[in-house]
């Protein structure tokens, strides 16, 4: 293999600029190794887990959907040991000797061994442990996802009137550790199923970054997106649940309507984050940002203040653009580290099979009396005849742990990074709402929806998207953005002394409301 030539004649060379070839070179290395240390000497986080997996013997409390399982759900201990044992030692050929229970594959646990060359190693960054199996809190999540499932067909503008929403608000009200937002202590209908991040609960349910138009080069994007027909639920069969644990294909697909629609409706959002790419949201976000003009950019932008010159390939649209998608992947290898080598929480889909076994006489499980006792677990019984979660996905949740949701982690890490670049106070003009129908969209009249609280709840939108869907837990979402935010920082950081511009630092708001300078 032939090697680049480096002892390059500097009477060849037409360059021209502050640095020779050689001090531009150690420049270079010193940059990215100043980067290196400053990664390295971070303090070194804890791994906590909520015990549940040590707890049951049975490893009820665990993920373990794809395994094979018994009639009640339960996973096979033998195959549950191949997986920890395997994970434990990363070999790649430990891993093609897990016993799967049908032929659906487990998702890229070999992500949680990854690298990256820019932004915080994955092993390196912290989570909280995700509630305990027996607790209240997973208790309120749990009757959160019942009551998402039985409202996916409520439009977000009827909230304030439906009875279904009505229930659902009032009954999440009585949870001792429901962790949704509220007001002077009490679910409302305009709280529920919302972020608790600065914005989400100004305006719509949905950020204007889902609704207005996409300028995508020379054509524009309508945001009409294709949905499911209302009442397309799945897994509500017990056999059809177990057969899916187990890892065998469904036997029904989704059912479609035929007209595309202005995201309306749980259904149509856990629709859209079920065929939605990695970073597909903060691309969109960016170019709509991007086409406001030079006033939605952030004042700290160093070009705002250039009589001669405007940015590009820095701090002009294609280094947006990049870092959106730069952070998207760093931010599912942190996620894949703790799902797959810290918590192994297990899915709603997995509890709600769970709450079936128990409430039926067939199993005892500790699960917490709030939710038995609950308005939400009744409900579900009444409409669909199990205890189990309606799933609006055939195929129900994918093949990896809960704990944090994917699409949290790469949600906040791009809505972090647009923050970084873009001005948070920002007025979005000529704002707009759907339609009950999504047929259209009609200006919305209330309070000014910043740039900055229209990306929380961009981000929320998609973390709780999911939750409609049947697929994760509250908390998944939650801490994921947090976790994603985390990893956009640290990119940040790396970066923040490759630039020639006279620059004063990035500036942003996170997610818990504090502002930081990188």
């Amino acid at each position: 293999m032939e090697t680049a030539n480096t002892n390059l004649n500097v009477a060849e060379c037409c360059e021209i600029g502050p640095t020779s070839a050689r001090q531009r070179n150690q420049e270079a290395f010193e940059i990215r190794q100043d980067a290196a240390v400053f990664q390295r000497d971070l303090p070194l986080p804890g791994h906590p887990c909520n015990g549940d997996e040590d707890l049951f013997p049975s490893k009820i409390g665990s993920y373990s959907k794809g395994l094979p399982h018994n009639q009640l759900g339960e996973v096979n201990l033998n195959a549950y040991r191949d997986l920890i044992r395997a994970l434990s030692t990363g070999n790649p050929d430990d891993l093609e000797f897990i016993t799967l229970g049908g032929v659906t594959k487990l998702v890229n646990p070999q992500a949680a061994y990854a690298f990256d060359l820019a932004g915080p190693d994955s092993h390196h960054l912290g989570m909280i442990p995700a509630p305990a199996f027996s607790s209240a809190q997973i208790a309120g999540e749990m009757a959160e996802l019942y009551w998402q499932a039985l409202t996916r067909d409520v439009p977000f503008a009827d909230y304030d009137t439906d009875p279904l929403t009505i229930a659902a608000a009032s009954d999440l009200s009585d949870f001792s550790d429901f962790r949704g937002p509220k007001v002077n202590g009490m679910v409302t209908t305009g709280t529920l199923f919302r972020g608790n991040t600065p914005g989400d609960l100004v305006g719509p349910y949905i950020s204007q970054f889902l609704w207005q138009d996409i300028p995508f080069g020379a054509k524009t994007i309508v945001q009409q997106y294709r949905t499911t027909v209302a009442g397309d639920d799945h897994l509500t069969s017990y056999q059809d649940w177990l057969n899916i644990q187990n890892g065998f294909p469904p036997t029904v697909p989704n059912e479609f309507d035929p007209t595309p629609r202005y995201i309306r409706s749980g259904r149509d959002m856990g629709e859209y984050v079920h065929r939605d790419f990695p970073y597909q949201e903060g691309l969109g976000a960016c170019l709509i940002l991007l086409g406001f003009g030079q006033s939605a950019l952030d004042p700290s932008n160093p070009y705002l203040r250039s009589l001669t010159q405007v940015g590009f390939a820095t701090f002009g649209g294609p280094h947006i653009l990049d870092f959106v998608a730069r952070a998207a992947r760093t931010a599912l290898e942190a996620a894949w580290f703790q799902k797959w080598l810290v918590h192994r929480r297990l899915r709603p889909e997995e509890f709600g099979g769970r709450v079936q076994n128990l409430l039926t006489g067939a199993a005892s499980y500790p699960i917490n009396q709030e939710l038995l006792d609950s308005q939400a677990v009744s409900e579900v019984f009444g409409k669909f005849g199990t205890y189990l979660l309606p799933q609006a996905y055939p195929e129900g949740c994918p093949t990896h742990p809960a704990y944090p949701a994917g699409h949290a982690c790469f949600a906040g890490a791009g809505v972090t990074m647009l923050k970084a670049f873009f001005n948070e106070s920002f007025v979005v003009p000529n704002p707009v709402a759907a339609s009950s129908d999504g047929l259209s969209l009609v200006p919305f009249q209330g309070p000014p929806l910043t740039v900055g609280g229209e990306l929380n709840k961009l981000a929320a939108n998609v973390a709780f998207g999911r939750d409609y869907a049947g697929i994760h837990w509250r908390s998944d979402g939650i801490e994921g953005l947090k976790l994603g935010e985390a990893v956009a920082i640290g990119v940040l950081q790396d970066y923040r002394n490759t630039y020639n511009e006279d620059f004063r630092g990035f500036t942003l708001t996170k997610f818990d409301g504090t502002r930081i300078i990188i």
